[in-house]
């Protein structure tokens, strides 16, 4: 190598030497462009797709993603909104998990409010708690008439566990019945009373069957946990079943001056059927006896 060549070397080396690193702006429009340009790439979109849909030109999107545009927060708002993006997102550290969780919340978005419920419940069970301890509890659900009470407590001395009825464990907590919790408390009460008492329950009794109030499944939370925690059963039965059940056990109630108390219950049944549809197991003892019924539930527990 010549004397010229090797200074000319040395010199080029010197040079790539003394290049500046990239400053923290640098690095910051970098990893925006990468982020935009992934997520474009996920959903399918070309470059000149993107900004036709969103206004900011395919010039623009370019410098952008190649870390050399500085774009503004409201041409950016335009672009994650056709990307169907959490503006924040682009924000935040990238990671696998961030990755697994944007594609998660953009397919959700997709779905219906009644699927929305079955999935919700769907990770519950399967992610809410640890599967083998949550079979352990036996938690059967359905409207008054179903035959909670009566098949649970037969069920609990077979599997010799004890047999726990949510609302009676409401009753003493609150020192009072039912009745006068609402009278009290109202609903809101009345719910506080059973979160509180269906999580003693769970923290207290590692194997057991129990018997909860219709209404549990209209409130999120606590029927979540108890999703979560218990091996849930649907008792199922036609409304006019439900009806002479509650009225062969003494209590009148419901027909007392109510001409629309069967319409009513079928409104209510219909409506929490998506509810109720979210246990692990559904036993219909609609036309069975309660021998027949029991069966079919030791059946729906081995299953």
């Amino acid at each position: 190598m010549s004397s010229d060549q090797a200074l000319r070397t040395r010199g080029a080396t010197q040079r790539r030497a003394a290049k500046p690193a990239p400053s923290n702006d640098d690095r910051f429009l970098g990893e925006l462009g990468d982020r935009v340009r992934a997520a474009r790439e996920r959903t399918g979109q070309t470059r000149k797709d993107l900004a036709a849909e969103s206004g900011v030109s395919e010039r623009y999107l370019a410098q952008l993603e190649s870390g050399r545009g500085n774009i503004s927060v409201l041409l950016l708002q335009k672009i994650v909104t056709v990307l169907d993006l959490p503006l924040s997102e682009l924000f935040s550290a990238r990671d696998e998990q961030a990755a697994e969780l944007s594609l998660i919340q953009q397919l959700l978005k997709r779905l219906p409010p009644q699927q929305l419920s079955k999935v919700r419940a769907q990770l519950v069970r399967e992610f809410g708690g640890a599967p083998l301890e949550r079979t352990k509890r036996i938690a059967l659900i359905g409207l008054r008439g179903a035959g909670k009470s009566s098949l649970g407590s037969r069920l609990a001395k077979q599997l010799g566990v004890p047999f726990i009825e949510l609302d009676r464990e409401i009753e003493r907590e609150a020192g009072t019945s039912l009745s006068e919790i609402f009278l009290l408390y109202g609903q809101p009460g009345y719910r506080r009373y059973e979160r509180r008492c269906l999580e003693k329950v769970v923290r207290q009794h590692e194997r057991c069957v129990m018997a909860t109030g219709g209404s549990i499944v209209s409130e999120p939370g606590t029927y979540d946990l108890l999703l979560s925690a218990c091996y849930t059963i649907w008792l199922k039965a036609l409304p006019e079943e439900h009806m002479a059940r509650v009225v062969a056990q003494g209590d009148t109630r419901p027909m007392a001056g109510n001409a629309e108390a069967m319409d009513d219950l079928r409104r209510i049944l219909e409506g929490r059927a998506a509810l109720y549809g979210q246990a692990d197991a559904v036993v219909d003892t609609a036309g069975r006896t309660l021998e027949q019924s029991l069966k079919d539930l030791r059946r729906a527990i081995r299953a």
